[in-house]
């Protein structure tokens, strides 16, 4: 794919003029300014919906099809969809030859998500999945220590999301669905498990899960707990619940020569991040380890910025193709062990498996009350 003109702006087409896309997205962009990227189409299937936000935005074509904004040929579409509608619409922007951002769950089966990337070529276009956590320079910096070797191997890490979402936030009946937003693990923990997926930097090898619905009345867990094991002998833990009063997204990393952790809840900064030396260390190499970067939060406007640089640069982002599966498939791992009591190796599910079809497998999940 040739590059974008570094002298023009990349125009793009936001795809749902719903929250995410006024509250969050339109941030990034307004952020990043006119001279780097400019919205130049809303579409949106609520045309009254699709002409407010056009009109408050300064955006100066609004629709209610994509074929139709397609037309106009953007660099990007930015997709502010529910997931049950990625498949379809990924599939038509990589077909008309775009780059498409999409937004998380990525999909609601590996079925699914192989089908909408199945456009994808090496020159481009791609489908980068919105993974913001990866992105904010706190985690950059993880990043590179721990795949520097500074740090020593990994040897544990835990992924904590223990958010709190109340029985009106599941009213609306495709939360708590695995047709509709995937349940918690999808929906809440699939961006802390992505962020220590790319911080340890090897592949998960296996997974063994219990999953249980406990107080919400939805159809998928809210409490759920996975055991992995790495390629390279890391052992891993994950926590994930809509049910926690104090309200916490964490990851530690305990490796030869120092314990990094992450401690926020929807984001984080520089000073999210710990940095705590075994006690051989020397105390100057250990000071080393001070993030230089200047602190920018991962909000969704570093991971903008570097899909723009790719764009212009015509190479492949980050979190697209197999890096952007990779989440997607430990979660689906995380349920075929939870609902078949057995531990699943990565790479196992395939066409034809039903979990791959499927997050649940057509399985029911257990529930407890008691």
């Amino acid at each position: 794919m040739t590059g974008i003109d570094p002298d023009r702006p990349v125009r793009a087409v936001l795809v749902g003029a719903g929250h995410i896309a006024d509250a969050v997205h339109m941030a990034a962009i307004t952020e990043l300014g006119p001279d780097e990227i400019v919205v130049d189409a809303v579409v949106e299937v609520d045309e009254a919906r699709g002409a407010e936000f056009a009109a408050k935005w300064g955006v100066p074509f609004s629709t209610a099809s994509l074929t139709e904004a397609l037309t106009r040929r953007p660099d990007l579409v930015i997709l502010c969809t529910p997931p049950t509608v990625h498949r379809d619409q990924v599939a038509r922007c990589l077909a008309a030859g775009v780059t498409v951002w999409c937004e998380k769950p990525p999909a609601l089966s590996l079925a699914e998500y192989d089908d909408m990337t199945s456009g994808e070529r090496e020159g481009g276009p791609w489908a980068p999945i919105v993974f913001q956590q990866r992105f904010g320079s706190g985690s950059r910096h993880a990043r590179d220590l721990l795949r520097s070797g500074a740090l020593g191997r990994p040897l544990l890490a835990q992924c904590q999301t223990t958010w709190f979402r109340d029985d009106a936030y599941f009213a609306a009946p495709w939360r708590g669905s695995f047709c509709g937003d995937g349940g918690p693990v999808m929906a809440l923990g699939i961006h802390q498990i992505d962020l220590m997926l790319d911080l340890l930097g090897t592949e998960w090898a296996e997974v063994s899960a219990q999953v249980v619905r406990r107080a919400r009345d939805i159809e998928t867990d809210d409490v759920a707990v996975a055991w992995v094991r790495f390629d390279d002998g890391t052992l891993a833990t994950i926590a994930n619940t809509p049910l926690g009063a104090a309200q916490q997204s964490r990851i530690r990393i305990d490796a030869e020569r120092a314990t990094v952790e992450l401690s926020h809840l929807y984001g984080h900064g520089n000073d999210d991040w710990t940095y705590t030396p075994a006690p051989d260390v020397d105390a100057e190499e250990a000071a080393g380890w001070t993030n230089p970067l200047p602190d920018e939060h991962s909000t969704h406007t570093p991971q903008l910025r570097a899909v723009l640089a790719d764009l212009r640069a015509g190479r492949r982002p980050a979190a697209t193709g197999e890096d952007g599966r990779r989440a997607l498939e430990l979660v689906t791992a995380l349920y075929k062990s939870a609902l078949t009591g057995r531990t699943v190796a990565r790479g196992s599910i395939r066409q034809g498996d039903p979990f791959h079809a499927a997050l649940d497998g057509g399985r029911p999940v257990p529930e407890r009350r008691s």
